[in-house]
């Protein structure tokens, strides 16, 4: 498996559209990197560019877009909203895939020295690759920003992890610059009806996990408490892993709450959204909306649209656009800007459409190209989308009982099982290119040169390779289809009345995807050397079919007993 990594560098610069450009065309100009969002800010001044691929080309890319940043722009002359102190302001990468966050503070430690070696910028590594605890925290290694830089270099203590100690002609240019190895971070600002920045940094403070200091007598103006050792007390904030400051946007004309969300796991959006609304209205304001800077993981939204549905009693097993719309809607994420999933949830903007060519077609396309003198879409694809068709009607029925009135209390019952219909309904789906793709395997294995004796042997390894995979996608097909013959059984037993012959339906055609995904197993088997492997693979299908057909017939009993009362 390919290793994956993340990089979101920060760059000081959100209003000349022309320097931006420069940046992210030297990134994009390092081959197998995917540049997926660049989101400049004109109040901040300031860019976010996320791109992904392989360790060794994004760390390419982040040394020239480094090396790129420090030549078209002079901190000198820079101004913005956001705490910053280099052209490059922070440079994180972040493990997405078959990699370690050990391996990727690794990668940050080879990437700092390189910048700090061979562009002569002072670098500060933070978060996991950071060098001793103080400098974990970014805000520390940024304290003072790039006004206080030249005295902080030549502190001892704050001694830069890589490159000089010195603010030179060229540092006064460049800035330092912050590398680090972190976790998926949520930039994530909350829209304030307010233009009161101390209002906003009330409710900030409210809510991040530092809090604010401690005071003696009056909580605003009342001199600071500090312990036995003359330090600082603080008062810790609501939310855990949370960083937040609050700021005025001229060009919205309403503060904000700025948040960084530092793990996701730990408060998740909806979670950092809710309690926003609760401390701003007790602060007498309100929460309009908000706004994601950058990307974010399609788990997050779906897990915020999950949560607001289920504050309404309503059924989570709907399809994933739908979950996605009501976690915008909720959280009012379009009110600045165009919320467009597709551009901003990374699995979206990586997912390889080659591969989902059927189900990217309407019903009458996808028709006649499975009528066409093609032969694939073939049985496999249509019996996987005969199985996605049933799953979805035995999800249907139990998303009209779960929202069925005087069912109130019912709601979560029915939620439970529709999402596990739309789990089998979205995993057919899936099958329905899988099993072309199989094809397709096989047709490229028998295309292989079989000039030499080691061309023949390699191809025919890769024949037998390809038949074994197009044996194991129809068996998925099958027992995919036969687990959700379930869900149609209980909704034809407990589900709304007036929907059970929609169930049975569902059951009809799962069961005619099993029997059809059965068929492709022993036909494909039938080419295979291995003889043990295929004798289990036919056992284990005709056993498949056998449970199915038993199955179908016992929900069809059920159903004419259901019609008839």
């Amino acid at each position: 498996m390919k290793k994956l990594i993340e990089c979101v560098p920060n760059f000081s610069e959100g209003r000349d559209m022309s320097i931006i450009k420069q940046i992210t065309d030297v990134i994009e100009s390092v081959e197998g990197v995917k540049l997926l969002d660049v989101d400049p800010g004109k109040a901040t001044n300031r860019t976010v560019v996320t791109f992904v691929g392989s360790p060794d080309e994004v760390c390419e890319a982040a040394f020239q877009a480094v090396k790129k940043a420090g030549e078209i722009i002079d901190m000198s002359k820079h101004h913005g909203e956001h705490p910053r102190f280099g052209a490059t302001d922070v440079c994180p990468l972040i493990p997405v895939s078959n990699i370690t966050m050990e391996e990727t503070a690794e990668l940050a430690h080879k990437l700092a020295k390189r910048i700090g070696n061979e562009l002569g910028i002072p670098v500060y590594c933070y978060e996991n690759a950071a060098s001793e605890p103080k400098r974990r925290n970014l805000a520390e290694c940024r304290s003072g920003e790039y006004e206080r830089l030249k005295k902080k270099l030549s502190d001892p203590a704050w001694k830069p992890d890589a490159g000089p100690a010195e603010f030179n002609e060229r540092v006064a240019r460049t800035g330092a610059t912050a590398v680090g190895a972190r976790n998926f971070l949520i930039a994530y600002n909350i829209n304030l009806n307010t233009t009161s920045t101390r209002r906003a940094n009330a409710v900030a403070f409210d809510l991040r996990e530092r809090g604010r200091p401690k005071r003696e007598g009056n909580p605003i103006t009342g001199k600071k408490a500090v312990n036995a050792n003359g330090n600082e007390i603080w008062e810790p904030g609501l939310l855990k892993s949370v960083k937040a400051i609050g700021w005025y946007i001229e060009e919205y004309g309403i503060a904000q709450i700025s948040m960084n969300l530092t793990d996701i796991t730990v408060t998740p959006m909806h979670i950092a959204f809710d309690k926003a609304c609760e401390r701003a209205e007790a602060r007498g304001l309100r929460v309009t909306g908000s706004e994601l800077v950058g990307i974010m993981p399609l788990q997050a939204i779906l897990d915020a649209g999950k949560y607001f549905l289920k504050k309404q009693q309503r059924s989570t097993g709907i399809s994933d656009a739908e979950i996605i719309k009501i976690a915008v809607k909720t959280m009012g994420l379009d009110e600045l800007t165009p919320f467009d999933p597709k551009k901003k949830i990374i699995e979206y903007l990586l997912e390889d459409e080659s591969k989902e060519r059927l189900i990217k077609m309407d019903l009458k396309t996808f028709a006649n190209e499975t009528a066409s003198e093609s032969p694939a879409p073939g049985g496999g694809s249509i019996s996987a989308y005969m199985g996605a068709m049933g799953a979805a009607l035995g999800t249907m029925v139990a998303n009209l009982s779960a929202h069925k009135p005087g069912w109130d209390d019912r709601w979560e019952e029915f939620s439970a099982w529709a999402e596990k219909g739309k789990y089998y309904q979205d995993a057919l789906v899936r099958m329905v290119d899988e099993d072309t793709n199989a094809f397709n395997r096989i047709m490229d294995a028998f295309s292989l040169p079989k000039s030499t004796n080691a061309e023949k042997q390699a191809r025919k390894q890769a024949i037998q390779e390809a038949t074994k995979y197009a044996i194991e996608v129809p068996f998925k097909v099958m027992s995919l289809c036969y687990e959700s013959m379930q869900v149609m059984k209980a909704m034809v037993e407990i589900g709304n009345p007036n929907s059970v012959t929609d169930a049975a339906v569902g059951a009809l055609a799962a069961r005619s995807g099993v029997i059809g995904a059965g068929l492709n197993v022993k036909i494909n088997a039938a080419s295979l050397d291995d003889k043990d492997y295929v004798a289990k693979a036919i056992t284990d299908a005709n056993e498949l079919v056998k449970k199915a057909c038993a199955l179908e017939a016992e929900i069809l009993k059920l159903t004419e007993t259901k019609m008839g009362s």
